[in-house]
């Protein structure tokens, strides 16, 4: 009896020892905690917004309407989820395949390097868009005749330069943190999900969160795209949606570069380039 009490208190003292050690860790990342607690409020709002968006219509719906509004915003969503993901996980990939040291000091500015990460990634994306929109459109009787898809192109081009900026800034997070750097990536996408009106109208956020979603290009992006194959708006009449996603693509990739040139400078300093953890 006596050895199994010892053996049961030897067992005890290791589990508290390592929730102690579990208990430090969330202490030495208690931010990026935070931050991820901010993503997990972000994606309920999300889900809360859709029930405040029919609420805004008077609870009236027009079931097609309605189906081609969320299946935009998937398929966008998506899209801009691909260019995130590329750019963001530009260092996590030299990682994995042990050749970040090897890229850093290749004779190639990072604009170059980080550019055909977004070239391919938008390549890739758009791919991925109309071939996810086709299928997804194929389990639902929609009528889309009207719709002027090669605008609603047009509007999703022009956007990507702006998420391409927006994700050259996240892609500084993995330099900075090695452990969980890519993972915050997907918070700040989460965050642009909340206030970009992706399943929802803008108009039923609070007015801080209305403000902040017109800084978002995924908010322009929408409305442009929707405008196109929802009610068949020509390319001309999109220019309020398309030119305040050509003045954040102007101004975020060269701040996304700044941005970017100041991690990289940190990481070599701090021997971060080489670290998986």
């Amino acid at each position: 009896m006596k050895a199994v009490a010892l053996t049961l208190k030897h067992e005890l003292i290791g589990l508290g020892g390592v929730v102690e050690r579990n208990v430090y860790l969330t202490r030495r990342y208690i931010w990026w905690d935070l931050a991820f607690f901010l993503w997990t409020v972000a994606n309920t709002l999300t889900i809360v917004f859709i029930a405040k968006g029919i609420e805004a219509t008077g609870g009236e719906i027009d079931v097609d309407r309605a189906t081609t509004t969320l299946l935009i915003g998937a398929v966008v969503w998506a899209y801009l989820g691909i260019i995130f993901e590329f750019i963001t996980e530009t260092v996590a990939w030299e990682r994995w395949e042990g050749t970040i040291e090897y890229t850093f000091m290749a004779p190639l500015s990072r604009a170059m390097h980080l550019g055909g990460t977004g070239v391919f990634s938008v390549l890739y994306g758009l791919v991925r868009a109309v071939l996810l929109f086709a299928v997804v459109a194929l389990f639902f009787d929609l009528a889309l005749g009207g719709a002027s898809f090669g605008a609603a192109l047009v509007v999703l081009l022009v956007a990507s330069v702006s998420f391409f900026g927006i994700g050259i800034m996240t892609a500084v997070l993995p330099l900075l943190s090695p452990e969980k750097g890519a993972q915050l990536g997907f918070v700040a996408q989460g965050l642009l999900l909340v206030v970009s009106g992706v399943y929802y109208p803008v108009s039923v956020l609070p007015a801080w969160m209305e403000w902040v979603s017109t800084i978002s290009p995924a908010t322009y992006a929408l409305e442009g795209i929707r405008a196109a194959i929802l009610d068949g708006a020509p390319l001309n009449s999109l220019w309020p949606q398309i030119w305040p996603l050509l003045v954040i693509g102007v101004a975020s990739i060269p701040l996304g570069l700044w941005v970017f040139s100041l991690g990289e400078r940190h990481a070599k300093r701090r021997g971060k380039l080489k670290r998986s953890g």
